[in-house]
Formats: structure tokens, C-alpha cells, sequence
């Protein structure tokens, strides 16, 4: 397994730095990477050998190239060297080939309402941002519903402004009630019943604000909230008093005779309909598990849930879904584990299962707790233009204090504030965000240095790097009144890999290729001193 023609390792540690939602892109409109103060990182690429990786598209396993990465495909890809059909993608195949019509979790949740004459709901994120879910995928299911003798439908929407347009929530509600208009007819009801923003309610991760789901709780499933008479007059409504883009506009229900119209009861069936998995997870816990007990649920309805996905494959969450998840195998961390190669995972509990459940190929658990070691730096439960610097120092304080020990050859980290700062919208704050990942960085190199190991700099996406919409002629979009289009979705921009190695400089150098996120994990373990899988995307570099 060993490196041939004499290649020797570091003797210090190899730390791969997750830079979420840092990209690299020539714009010079609304670039709050290329805008910010980041002496440590344009070093690092003016010094030391680097290529831009692709991290969206094909590369990480979605439909084509025109499909944003997004942070749990990226560290999919990461964490396992191969490339695999991710959720969009599995689910269009699904859908298209009636796999999923045909399939167990479909024909529970059908047969239930059919038995029981009972309502059919679904919830998600409302758009064809692909990230989480897709409005087609929806659109399928309510089509396939009426076919299958289902009589009634309700649909809860939860409002993206985050990976499409901040304040495109009307260009997908308009189409969509006429879609509902079209097959709706005397046997058949399907509407509207409630929504919010998706920052706002229901879509909460890694136990971050359960207070996101408790309003998604009240707001769904027992009706409580503000009444309106449209989903459009509700989004119209809203924003003119709160001023408040699409991702946080407040919750509300759609009303007719002073009474909800889709309040979940007993006997219903209920889909959620994203197909990723970091914010499905906690909705789906509200709907299935008995001893629930992170708020008053007030009324716990016996339904018929199911996700799109298997949102977590070894706790089974939820236990019914749609569509087979990939059946991700021979991750970096089990071939490291297999070589007794000790490890090491720090993150903010925003991004901790990526750098754990993600990389690990949708696995929550460790390969070995001896030789793993996963630590969680709590979040701050506030809006992260706020508070932009996040937990970035004491994600780099403890991953210094464990380097410090001796005990790990390799680590991992992530340094969350390009993609949840990015996602905001606000640039000022992005810009704030970047140049703390730079300082951390600035903290993390004589570390390095001094322990005689390798520091890797990558990221998983593009966010920062692209703050304002842009037409065609490179320019910042307006509104109507002439204020900037923030951006708040994920970027097309390619990715920097950096390798500052002082004890082994000069001795292998990067191989011609196009490569993505997915040849990360030979490229590592190389340095590490071993041969990389023939299944996985080839390495990156070669040893002279």
C-alpha cells in the first residue's frame, strides 16, 4: 500500500480545510472573496501548488452542469472519492421510470388514503432550485395521486429565496395554482393550505432551532397561525410588512370561512418532499417518533409519513420513504481505518454533519471509535449576518489543541461562514465571513509548520463569491425601486485545492486533468504515503 519511488510522508498531520461556500471567480461584481481582506489565503496560492476543482454538476453527481453543488453532495464526493447519482437525480430516474410508483413507501402512503378516504399532504421547498428539492418532483406526485383514486390533496409550502431568486416566491405559486386549477374537477381537490419561509419555519438542522419546527408544527399540522385567502395575497401581505425576503417571510395558512383548509389529522398521509437530507430530519422526528420530546406538539395526529429519502441511514429517519438513497461504499474514512490511519472531524454543529454523516457516505456512525475522533463546536442560535465570524475561532482552537496532541494523522474541518453568511444575502457580512476563514487560516499555518504536516485548502461549493444577481452584461441586477438583487443561492464557480507542504516541496507536483471534488480523496491519501482504490477518481498529483 505504500507510495512507490521512495516517497516519504510528512511527519506531521495532513488537516484538509473545508472552506463551505468559498468559491473562486474572475467577477469583480458583488465577489465578497475577491473584495476581502485575505493575505493568508492569496499566499497560500501565490506559494504553493493549487488547481480550481469542479464542485457542481456531473462532477459531484447531479443532473448536469447547469445544477448548483451544494454542501452535502460536495462532501459526498469529498469523503468518498466516486462519483454517485445524488437526490435530484435518483429521484427524476425514480419518478420517470415508475420505480417509485411502484415501490413500497409510495403504495403505503396511497393505500392509506384510499382506505380511508383521507387527505394527502405534502411539504417541502417550493422551487426548482434542485438543492433540496424540485417543484416537478411535486407536480409528478400530484398528478400520479389523482390517477390513483386519491381525492384530496394539500400542499404546505415552504418558501426558498435561498437557491433560486430572493423574492421569486410568486414565479413558482402562480404556475403552480393554475397547474392545481387544471386538474382539480368534482372528484378532486388539491390545494394550497399553508407555507413560510424556509428559514423561518419547519426546515431547522442538526438540532440547531427547534423553534423553526415548532412554527412548522403549528403551521401545518394544527392550523394555528394567521389565515389568508391565497397563498399569494399571504406572500404579498407579508412582504410589505416585514420587508422580509422569501427564505424568511413569516408563516401562514390559507383560510376559507374563517377556518384552515389543510390541517393534518388522524388518518392522513404525509409527504415530505425534499430529497435532501440535513433538514428533512427533524420534521420527519416530529411526525414519527412517540417520546418526541423537543416541543409540545399539542396534538399528534396518526399518520402515514414518508420522506422523498431515507434522510438517515443508520437511525432509519424517517422509516418510510420514496426512493432508495445511494448506497454510498468504500469511503476515505473506512480505507484509512482499514490502514490504521487515526482521524480527526471538527466543525460547528452547522456544518458537523458534513464533515461526519456526509463524508462517511450518509453513515452517522464512526468506521472505528478508537481511531476516530468527531467534535461539534455548538452554533449560536442567531441570523448569521449578525454574527458572521460564527464559531470559525473555536472550531480552530480545538482543532489546534488536538493537532497539538500528537494523536491524528489526518483531520478534517469545516469553517461554515462563506456558505450560511453567503446565504443571507447581506455582502457586508460575507465579506466579514471570508476574512475570518482567511484569519483562521493565518492561526492554523504555524501549526502546520511547527508539527511538520500538510495543510490541504479546498471548499465544497461557491457561495461568497457571488453576492449580487448578474444579467448577462456582468452587471448587478436592480429591482424596481434600483436597490442591488442580492444573491443568496450557491455559485457555478470552481473551487481552489491548495497544498502547502514544506517538508516534501518540490517532490510531486499536480497532473494535467480536469478534476472535481471527488479526486480529493486519492490526492489525500497519497500524501498520506498510500495507493489509492481503483474505484475511486484519480489522484491529482505525481510523485517525482
Amino acid at each position: 500500500m505504500l507510495k512507490r519511488n521512495g516517497y516519504t510522508p510528512a511527519e506531521g498531520p495532513i488537516l484538509l480545510v473545508v472552506m463551505d461556500g468559498i468559491g473562486i471567480s474572475d467577477s469583480t461584481v458583488g465577489n465578497a472573496v475577491k473584495d476581502a481582506y485575505t493575505p493568508n489565503l492569496d499566499k497560500l496560492m501565490k506559494d504553493n501548488p493549487y488547481v480550481l476543482l469542479k464542485a457542481h454538476g456531473t462532477a459531484v453527481g447531479l443532473p448536469t452542469d447547469d445544477d448548483m453543488g451544494n454542501s452535502e453532495v460536495g462532501h459526498n464526493a469529498i469523503g468518498a472519492g466516486q462519483i454517485y447519482a445524488q437526490g435530484a437525480k435518483l429521484v427524476t430516474e425514480a419518478i420517470n421510470s415508475r420505480e417509485m410508483f411502484n415501490a413500497k413507501g409510495w403504495n403505503e402512503v396511497k393505500a392509506n388514503c384510499v382506505s380511508n378516504e383521507s387527505t394527502l399532504h405534502f411539504i417541502g421547498l417550493f422551487s426548482d432550485g434542485n438543492v433540496h428539492s424540485h417543484i416537478d418532483h411535486l407536480k409528478a406526485m400530484i398528478i400520479q395521486a389523482k390517477e390513483e383514486g386519491i381525492k384530496k390533496v394539500r400542499v404546505h409550502i415552504l418558501l426558498d429565496g435561498r437557491d433560486v431568486g430572493e423574492t421569486s416566491a410568486l414565479e413558482y405559486v402562480t404556475p403552480f395554482e393554475a397547474f392545481l386549477g387544471e386538474l382539480n374537477d368534482s372528484e378532486f381537490d388539491a390545494r394550497i393550505a399553508s407555507g413560510g419561509g424556509r428559514m423561518n419555519i419547519t426546515m431547522d438542522r442538526y438540532e440547531a432551532n427547534w423553534s423553526m419546527v415548532e412554527r412548522g408544527w403549528h403551521t401545518h399540522v394544527l392550523g394555528e397561525g394567521r389565515l389568508f385567502d391565497s397563498a399569494t395575497e399571504a406572500i404579498e401581505t407579508l412582504r410589505n410588512e416585514t420587508n422580509a425576503i422569501d427564505q424568511d417571510l413569516p408563516p401562514f395558512i390559507i383560510g376559507e370561512n374563517n377556518k384552515p383548509v389543510g390541517t393534518i389529522e388522524d388518518g392522513d398521509s404525509v409527504i415530505f418532499f425534499n430529497f435532501r437530507g440535513d433538514r428533512a430530519i427533524e420534521i420527519s422526528k416530529a411526525f414519527e417518533q412517540q417520546d418526541f420530546k423537543h416541543f409540545d406538539r399539542k396534538r399528534w395526529p396518526k399518520v402515514t409519513y414518508a420522506g422523498m429519502l431515507e434522510y438517515d441511514g443508520d437511525l432509519h429517519i424517517p422509516s418510510r420513504y420514496l426512493v432508495n438513497p445511494p448506497s454510498i461504499k468504500h469511503t476515505m474514512s473506512q480505507y484509512l481505518v482499514e490502514a490504521g490511519v487515526s482521524q480527526l472531524a471538527v466543525s460547528e454543529t452547522q456544518k458537523f454533519g458534513h464533515v461526519t454523516y456526509f463524508w462517511n457516505g450518509n453513515n452517522s456512525g464512526k468506521f472505528d471509535d478508537v481511531l476516530e475522533t468527531f467534535c461539534e463546536i455548538p452554533s449560536d442560535i442567531i441570523p448569521f449576518e449578525q454574527r458572521p465570524w460564527m464559531k470559525a475561532a473555536q472550531v480552530t482552537d480545538k482543532t489546534i489543541e488536538l493537532l497539538n496532541t500528537g494523536n491524528y494523522t489526518f483531520g478534517r474541518i469545516n469553517l461554515a461562514n462563506g456558505d450560511m453568511v453567503g446565504h443571507t444575502g447581506n455582502y457586508a457580512a460575507a465579506k466579514i465571513a471570508v476574512e475570518t476563514v482567511d484569519l483562521c487560516l493565518g492561526r492554523l499555518i504555524p501549526v502546520i509548520e511547527k508539527l511538520g504536516g500538510v495543510l490541504i485548502v479546498t471548499a465544497d461549493h461557491g457561495n461568497a463569491d457571488e453576492m449580487y444577481e448578474i444579467d448577462k452584461s456582468g452587471n448587478a441586477k436592480t429591482d424596481s425601486l434600483g436597490k442591488i438583487k442580492a444573491k443568496t443561492s450557491h455559485t457555478l464557480s470552481k473551487v481552489p485545492f491548495i497544498i502547502y507542504d514544506k517538508g516534501n516541496k518540490g517532490k510531486y507536483s499536480f497532473a494535467e486533468g480536469d478534476y472535481g471534488l471527488a479526486n480529493i480523496a486519492a490526492t489525500v491519501v497519497n500524501l498520506l504515503g498510500y495507493e489509492a482504490p481503483e474505484l475511486w477518481e484519480k489522484s491529482m498529483i505525481e510523485i517525482k
